[in-house]
């Protein structure tokens, strides 16, 4: 997969996360309580669009960074946009945190 990874397509990736997005990390302790039979939630990021225009631009984005997205829902009047994963979330937490303080260094931002 080709990745992208430019400025202006993590800006937008960190503008939709900033406004609603947000990230669910596993719970160690419930895994290791509770089992891998019945605690299956793993880290997972989820970005909030209010359209499906602005979904698939979102899909887009991901995908032109070299994310893998997940399936996307309805949910209320918005749609909800996952990434799974350990490693994917980390990456898309780092690649956006490096382009802000980038961004902050130069007075972009």
């Amino acid at each position: 997969m080709a990745q992208l990874e430019t400025n202006e397509t993590i800006a937008e990736l960190r503008d939709f996360f900033d406004r609603n997005g947000y990230v669910r990390f596993r719970d160690e302790y419930r895994a290791e309580t509770e089992g891998s039979a019945f605690y299956k939630k793993g880290d997972e990021l989820r970005l909030v669009a209010r359209s499906k225009r602005e979904l698939a631009r979102i899909r887009r984005l991901l995908k032109a960074a070299g994310f893998r997205p997940g399936s996307p829902y309805a949910q209320g009047h918005n749609y909800r946009q996952p990434v799974y994963g350990q490693e994917e979330v980390t990456r898309f937490l780092e690649l956006i945190s490096k382009r802000r303080s980038g961004h902050r260094k130069s007075g972009n931002r």
